[in-house]
């Protein structure tokens, strides 16, 4: 089997790849975007890739471009390791059209759960209130919100909803996590179906949409959804921008309810700088960094090299997309 992948990827974790999959060969695609196998130059149409790691190192190199190419010029791919959480790119759908099967990641879901619990604790600490205060040397007593006692609609309770759920309950909150698999998990004391959620909206006091963006999610969040919404709640968006109607979320805002929201990914990015939402009081938003902690890199490798592992022994994959799921994104 020859296995496409970064230079950079490769080199790094060469020893941890020969142990997991012996018997592969690696096509490696350097900053030019040229290939080679075993240090030999190769071309693309004998290089016979059957498998291949789209990371952030080859997702955003110098060579994007080339290896994106690379996989959807490979008639010989079954296999794409991606290193993101979603999947609505539509190279990811085309691969799967032809029978390639994706696996997702989920490397992200710490730094992204961390950054959820983040921004609600800083909200209800009076964080920017309390900054404000040291700035202006105020010695300045505020009460603020605990997170006991509150209730968290999680729509999404994957990797990362079951990361938020899991620390808001720490904290002593009431998680709900909407999924399809309507399984208890041990993250949420509740686990709700889609159709719930309407009925669960009026009494959430944080509503976090970490959910992938696909027709029947694509604006979730419109003006009916944000009428429902509790007074003083909070709105964290780290699925995708296309879940919100954005003119419906700042008309809802101005009038107060959701109180605030925190927001890490829009429909355009980078966001326009002329965006209401860059100085809307009742927003802290983010440039889809959520995800960038400082072991994001070592979740995502360990999860790649375990699956080539499996892929090799021919056991089952992690993290692999529902292909309907794929397509109809």
């Amino acid at each position: 089997m020859r296995f496409l992948i970064y230079h950079a990827s490769y080199h790094r974790l060469q020893d941890a790849l020969a142990k997991a999959a012996p018997g592969v060969e690696f096509v490696l695609m350097d900053d030019s975007g040229a290939l080679t196998l075993d240090t030999r130059p190769i071309a693309l149409e004998e290089a016979g890739v059957e498998a291949a790691w789209a990371n952030a190192e080859a997702w955003f190199g110098p060579a994007a471009r080339d290896y994106t190419v690379a996989m959807l010029k490979s008639p010989g791919l079954r296999w794409l390791q991606s290193g993101a959480a979603g999947f609505d790119h539509p190279m990811f759908s085309q691969l799967v059209q032809r029978g390639v099967k994706l696996t997702t990641s989920h490397g992200q879901a710490v730094g992204m759960a961390d950054y959820v619990l983040w921004g609600v604790l800083d909200h209800f600490q009076k964080g920017a209130e309390r900054r404000a205060a040291q700035a202006a040397h105020r010695w300045d007593r505020l009460q603020f919100r605990d997170i006991e006692r509150t209730r968290w609609l999680v729509i999404g309770f994957g990797s990362i909803g079951q990361g938020v759920g899991q620390r808001a309950r720490a904290f002593g909150a009431h998680v709900t996590g909407v999924r399809r698999n309507q399984a208890p998990h041990p993250a949420a004391d509740l686990i709700a179906a889609d159709k719930d959620i309407p009925g669960l909206l009026p009494e959430a006091d944080v509503v976090v949409l970490s959910v992938p963006l696909t027709p029947e999610t694509r604006h979730l969040v419109d003006a009916d959804f944000l009428a429902r919404m509790k007074p003083r709640s909070v709105l964290v968006n780290v699925g995708r921008g296309g879940l919100v109607d954005e003119p419906a979320l700042l008309a809802a805002l101005d009038k107060g309810v959701p109180e605030y929201a925190l927001l890490d990914v829009f429909e355009t990015e980078p966001l326009p700088a002329e965006s209401r939402f860059w100085d809307h009081p009742r927003v802290t938003l983010t440039a889809h960094a959520s995800g960038i902690s400082e072991g994001q890199a070592l979740r995502n490798d360990e999860l790649f090299v375990e699956n080539l592992r499996r892929y090799a022994a021919g056991e089952p994959l992690l993290n692999l997309a529902d292909p309907k799921d794929v397509l109809a994104g």
